[in-house]
């Protein structure tokens, strides 16, 4: 049970039966005549929507027992929202997931990617993807001379079937690598 003044970000917690991760939280609060609080963000590890709740002294919470497993990405069938997965080590023991969990993560899944999944309850809550990747560019259009003033940027289509923007000198065949929490461009690999 963690305290009100123990709620910090990245902790994991477990409210009216479901996991959330602390997003931001204020700190410990005391203001004249009021008791002290702490109001957090929390985003909830299920449905991604995000909540404020205010902690008091008397509010003992519980801290989510989340465990985190290591499984490589195999392929994808978008026609049936599938995306296919096997244990770290174990292509034997292999599993589904489908679009509301996989969610954002789709769009940098290259086969043969390692990746983390957290679970709660025995039920695959989230997946996470490295925050950097890199990525084989799949078309790229030709470089435009001029027009360089604003940065000089152009849309290229990843090996995963991903848009971002990169620039000019990047071609097709190039690998780049990717934020995958923001998904822009970092560097060439």
């Amino acid at each position: 049970m963690l305290s009100y003044s123990n709620i910090a970000p990245k902790h994991i917690i477990v409210l009216d039966g479901e996991p959330y991760e602390v997003a931001s939280t204020s700190g410990v609060v005391k203001k004249q005549r009021q008791k002290p609080h702490n109001t957090a963000k929390l985003r909830n590890l299920k449905t991604g929507s995000i909540v404020e709740r205010t902690f008091t002294q008397a509010d003992k919470i519980e801290e989510a027992d989340v465990v985190t497993k290591k499984v490589t990405f195999i392929y994808t069938r978008p026609e049936k929202d599938e995306w296919w997965f096997h244990e770290a080590g174990n292509p034997a023991k292999r599993f589904s997931i489908g679009a509301r969990v996989i969610g954002d993560a789709a769009k940098f899944l290259a086969p043969n990617t390692d990746v983390d999944t957290l679970w709660f309850e025995d039920s695959l809550i989230q997946v996470r993807l490295p925050i950097k990747m890199n990525l084989k560019v799949k078309e790229a259009p030709p470089n435009v001379k001029g027009n360089t003033a604003q940065g000089g940027v152009k849309p290229v289509v990843l090996e995963t079937g991903a848009s971002v923007n990169v620039p000019m000198f990047i071609n097709a065949g190039d690998v780049v690598r990717i934020n995958t929490e923001t998904g822009t461009y970092v560097e060439r690999a």
